[in-house]
């Protein structure tokens, strides 16, 4: 409620709707507290909040798992707190727990998810993350279609970028983020903690075949601004006169130490994304805050992300016609999300 009170206040350009996430409800309940399972109490209370926001307009419930403290909720958990969604006839959209050759796992806790609590079910930003997962999408396309032969309502969306955009500390292994920065700088100056820290970095980057950190750029870094536009491997090369693998994984480490940076990631295959982009059901989303202008690198999906549907593969490469490209931005999101009398030209809907 308070949200949409600050809403009201403040004004807004787009029409929103929202979706209550669990990372914030799980953060609320068990404050620094959920390198763990919840307890029953705390399931309980988790609940409670999201039929709160259910009940204050919600249209589903998110979550981000391989963010904290998303990243360490059971799969039971989130059947329950989806149950409470699915009883408000909101919709369950994940940034699932893997992106990479794992993605195969993270279907499979996607769709139980929407098995078990009867609940519509939505993959945000499909992608496959790294060279090793390059190729493979017939494979995800083919779980996709066996979940809903099976009955299921899955849906899935996709930006047409082949970078994604999260924070940089993400390339940090989840356990060594845990807690607070100061908690996070004490790690760094135990040296056996962050020799683990180190190898488990580059054991991570060996695995992805990406060779080094270079495909990962700052996109806005506050503590110092030069950096941003500059890759990792740049960056360390700038501020340590060396760029070797192990510059770089020092180069990370320090930014996450200061309070951390914006990230743009250059993981996925073109031929993917055009593969998924010609699915018919799939819509278009950017995964993107509002933008302003002139302020860091920002990854430009953030405002061209439908310019580039209309511009670049409609237009220009042919992969879909106009009404297609246009029914996968409106009307295609309208009806997976239940927005009623929007999306389509019709009497009676809204314009916008």
């Amino acid at each position: 409620a308070e949200f949409f009170d600050a809403i009201r206040r403040t004004g807004v350009g787009p029409n929103v709707a929202t979706l209550v996430g669990q990372g914030s409800v799980r953060g609320q309940v068990m404050g620094g507290s959920f390198m763990r399972p919840a307890t029953p109490a705390e399931v309980e209370r988790m609940r409670g909040l999201v039929a709160k926001a259910m009940q204050d307009g919600a249209v589903g419930m998110s979550t981000g798992l391989i963010y904290l403290p998303g990243t360490y909720t059971k799969t039971e958990e989130l059947i329950e707190l989806a149950k409470v969604a699915a009883a408000h006839g909101g919709i369950y959209a994940s940034h699932m727990r893997a992106e990479t050759v794992k993605i195969f796992d993270a279907l499979d806790e996607l769709t139980r998810i929407a098995r078990e609590a009867k609940i519509r079910a939505q993959v945000s930003h499909i992608k496959l993350s790294g060279p090793s997962a390059w190729g493979r999408t017939d494979e995800v396309v083919e779980r996709l279609a066996a979940a809903r032969r099976e009955g299921l309502e899955i849906h899935h969306d996709q930006y047409l970028y082949t970078a994604s955009s999260t924070s940089i500390s993400t390339l940090v292994p989840t356990e060594a983020r845990e807690g607070k920065t100061e908690e996070f700088r004490a790690r760094l100056a135990d040296p056996v903690k962050k020799a683990a820290i180190t190898d488990e970095m580059k054991r991570t980057v060996a695995a992805g075949k990406r060779g080094d950190y270079g495909y990962a750029v700052i996109a806005s870094y506050r503590r110092n601004p030069a950096l941003n536009g500059k890759s990792i491997r740049e960056a360390a090369r700038i501020t340590r006169g060396d760029d070797s693998l192990d510059a770089q994984i020092e180069t990370i480490l320090e930014i996450t130490a200061n309070g951390g940076a914006q990230g743009i990631f250059h993981g996925m295959s073109e031929d993917d994304l055009r593969k998924f982009l010609v699915l018919p059901d799939t819509m278009i989303a950017s995964d993107a805050g509002p933008r302003r202008f002139g302020d860091a690198v920002p990854h430009p999906r953030g405002y061209g992300n439908n310019a580039r549907l209309l511009g670049r593969y409609v237009r220009e490469l042919g992969l879909l016609g106009l009404e297609e490209g246009v029914r996968k931005m409106t009307s295609l999101p309208a009806r997976t999300f239940r927005l009623r009398n929007r999306g389509e030209l019709k009497p009676g809907f809204v314009a916008d």
